[in-house]
């Protein structure tokens, strides 16, 4: 979005900044046609303001009914709200019925470092910055680490508004265990980036979950059932929260042969990790299956690096393995 002139309450420009006139709500009330209500106190609608503080705030990821009466208090009142898109948060501020009193700025992953600075000048003035992103919470593979950061290096208060969370809904919807998980964040887009991050999980046993995008799901699900097993759970979520949510469970294979005809939509996947009672396979082991390749007519060190992927286990080591079994 381009600059129009406008400026923070100090009057410095700010890219991207929403004038609060600027936004027509849909069938919302102007500021005191309201009947007052338990909350409608001078103290209660000045809350947010001025606290001096990073306010790191959660957004929801499909319905906007899931946000909460806190975040619709802080959007409204908040000092700044630096946003990951100032576009689609315009839209939920029109869908929420929330009118800003404050600027709104852009704060984006080409932006992020430069913009961090300036929103922790602001809270250090006094400023209540509030930092949202598109869906879910800050700083959870989306922009708002390094403000926070270089707030709590400022000696700034950080503080964060919970809500909705892709990771957390996915997991507890799988079915998978729960106990003990790791986030994984988006998976690498080339093939061979994508292949040796799986081969470094081969024997996580914590449940995984990932974000993935709709166009390489199929073939990030096929990477998956090379690597860790045909026949290991994952559960693809999509469109969580939203009329269409789906969550298709089963082997990898099974889901792999499932994707392959096209999915939609957000997607998050969660994988379950090694069963502890998994025998942990060495290089020694299959060092054979490398000989029997050889033997076939293929070249010992294509042969090792195809075996090695297979079982996720170094490229080096089953090369010396077979090298040894001859």
């Amino acid at each position: 979005m381009s600059t129009d002139g406008s400026t923070l309450p100090d009057g410095e420009p700010v890219d991207d900044a929403i004038e609060p006139d600027d936004l027509e709500l849909d069938g919302a009330e102007e500021p005191g046609q309201e009947e007052p209500g338990p909350d409608d106190t001078p103290a209660a609608a000045a809350r947010w303001r001025g606290l001096g503080r990073i306010v790191l705030a959660a957004t929801p990821i499909g319905s906007s009914r899931d946000a909460t009466e806190n975040l619709k208090d802080l959007l409204a009142q908040a000092d700044v709200v630096a946003a990951e898109d100032t576009r689609t948060l315009r839209q939920l501020l029109r869908r929420i019925g929330v009118h800003p009193s404050g600027a709104v700025v852009s704060y984006h992953e080409h932006n992020e470092r430069e913009r961090a600075a300036e929103l922790v000048e602001r809270a250090q003035a006094g400023a209540t910055v509030a930092v949202v992103t598109d869906a879910g919470m800050p700083s959870v593979s989306d922009p708002g680490f390094r403000v926070a950061a270089a707030a709590q290096a400022a000696g700034v208060r950080v503080s964060a508004l919970p809500g909705p969370s892709a990771v957390l809904t996915a997991l507890a919807v799988s079915g998978l265990p729960s106990d003990r998980f790791c986030f994984e964040g988006f998976v690498a887009r080339k093939g061979g980036e994508r292949r040796r991050a799986f081969t470094e999980l081969a024997d996580e046993r914590r449940t995984m979950v990932f974000f993935e995008s709709p166009h390489r799901i199929a073939a990030t699900l096929a990477d998956m059932a090379e690597i860790f097993g045909a026949d290991r759970e994952v559960a693809v979520c999509r469109e969580l929260t939203k009329p269409y949510e789906e969550v298709r469970r089963g082997g990898l294979a099974e889901v792999a042969a499932w994707a392959a005809d096209g999915v939609r939509g957000e997607i998050t996947v969660v994988l379950a990790g090694v069963s502890a009672s998994a025998r942990t396979v060495t290089a020694a082991d299959v060092a054979p299956e490398v000989l029997e390749s050889v033997a076939a007519g293929e070249r010992l060190k294509d042969a090792a690096s195809a075996v090695a992927l297979r079982h996720g286990l170094p490229k080096r080591d089953v090369y010396e393995a077979a090298l040894a079994a001859r």
